[in-house]
């Protein structure tokens, strides 16, 4: 488990993490997601002990990340722009990483390489960026730790590519009990194989929910309403997060289990309304919006 326990992190005047608390649980693939600048990366680099927080602690499995060898080796950080020797290969990154985790799987690695088709002789310095991914994703599942900390893993990375690597993860969690932690601005990605979802915000956290639970609480309806007093008494009686409107049909983000609000609907009974759902993006735009953060507020 790796627990943030109210962390801080300042880069000059800059306060890039403000008083952050949140919980990664075992054999859970848990999603971070946030608005650029939210503080990612500099959250990703805290867990993986790269950065020291000025307030507060990161623990994993109940010891400090920061200055800990031990608990480092339960760690592999694939950062968004990975390191790799200059004039190296696939080869010699692998005997690195051999020395560093005792764990390294060298056989596992020339499977995925060839599943890949990677050329482990070949220079990084001439892969494409989708190659340098899938190289930084294969070392790191070889590496065998118990955590992985995916820093926009899928950019770059072709369809079929980016199910392939989904793929790998499903089987290692399964098989050894791996916790991948992905921090991605592909909400879509991030969808179809996070179960826990952590939305970061200018530096601080807005929630962080079991994906499926967000989305049973989190509704989008659909209604035809033509009387303002319809209007008023949904934005007065519901807990309505966001409101679009295209003549007299009405899109309402509202928070709320789901047979409440079919219930309240019923009763106002409107012209017409629908009940849909809303992907982890609509969710990400309805929640960053009411801290602020409205995306018409962007386009010009």
């Amino acid at each position: 488990m790796i627990e943030f326990q109210n962390v801080t992190k300042n880069f000059d005047r800059i306060r890039a993490i403000d008083s952050i608390s949140a919980t990664v649980m075992e054999g859970h693939v848990f999603g971070l997601i946030g608005t650029n600048g939210a503080g990612k990366s500099t959250l990703m680099r805290l867990a993986a002990g790269v950065f020291r927080p000025d307030e507060g602690q990161v623990l994993v499995d109940g010891e400090s990340v920061w200055d800990n060898p031990q608990v480092k080796a339960k760690i592999f950080y694939i950062s968004d722009e990975a390191y790799f020797f200059k004039s190296g290969t696939p080869a010699d990154m692998r005997k690195l990483y051999q020395t560093y985790y005792p764990g390294f799987d060298g056989e596992k690695w020339k499977l995925l390489m060839e599943k890949f088709g990677l050329d482990a002789a070949r220079k990084i310095n001439t892969f494409s960026k989708g190659m340098k991914k899938q190289l930084s994703v294969i070392c790191g599942v070889c590496a065998n730790t118990k955590y992985l900390l995916c820093d926009e893993t899928f950019d770059g990375l072709d369809p079929v590519m980016r199910q392939a690597v989904k793929s790998l993860f499903v089987k290692e969690i399964e098989e050894r009990g791996m916790t991948p932690v992905i921090a991605s601005h592909n909400l879509r990605e991030l969808e179809d194989i996070c179960e826990t979802v952590g939305l970061l915000h200018r530096g601080g956290i807005l929630f962080e929910r079991d994906l499926d639970d967000m989305k049973l609480n989190l509704h989008k309806v659909q209604c035809v309403i033509r009387e303002e007093e319809t209007l008023s008494r949904i934005r007065a009686e519901m807990d309505v997060m966001t409101t679009e409107r295209r003549g007299t049909l009405y899109t309402f983000t509202i928070r709320g289990k789901r047979e409440d609000v079919e219930d309240y609907m019923k009763q106002l009974d409107p012209v017409f309304y629908e009940l849909l759902p809303l992907s982890l993006e609509e969710i990400f735009i309805s929640e960053t919006e009411v801290k602020g953060y409205d995306v018409k507020t962007l386009i010009f």
